[in-house]
């Protein structure tokens, strides 16, 4: 999927593709460890577009809560990671899935919500 965010500095639009994970019924952005542009616009400006693309075209106001309680993000991330570590992830994942820990302590991680009409 895509999202759209607006750039924390120069307020532009940014549209960038991403990996979303369901974790507990609930909607997260994430990547592996690294400081991301995406997140610090989402930071300065939480409202953003979710872009459902391929079988499902659609764009969807959202809004992004960065998950900063270390308990929340341990279990978050485990999920996130136990998920990426099975099989039928393989063809999947770009990259090797890091331990845990670094992805809690190095890693963006936001809750993302859809606001009702």
């Amino acid at each position: 999927m895509d999202i759209t965010t607006t750039g924390a500095q120069t307020g532009r639009k940014r549209r960038i593709e991403i990996w979303f994970y369901r974790v507990d019924d609930e909607i997260y952005l994430t990547t592996q460890p690294a400081k991301r542009d995406w997140y610090a616009n989402l930071l300065r400006h939480p409202q953003f577009t979710f872009h459902l693309k391929n079988s499902v075209d659609a764009a969807l106001p959202a809004i992004a809560m960065p998950v900063l309680n270390r308990d929340d993000r341990r279990r978050i991330f485990d999920a996130i990671t136990a998920d990426l570590n099975q099989p039928r992830h393989s063809a999947y994942v770009a990259q090797p899935v890091q331990p845990t820990k670094d992805w809690i302590d190095g890693s963006p991680l936001v809750h993302v919500t859809f606001p009702q009409d």
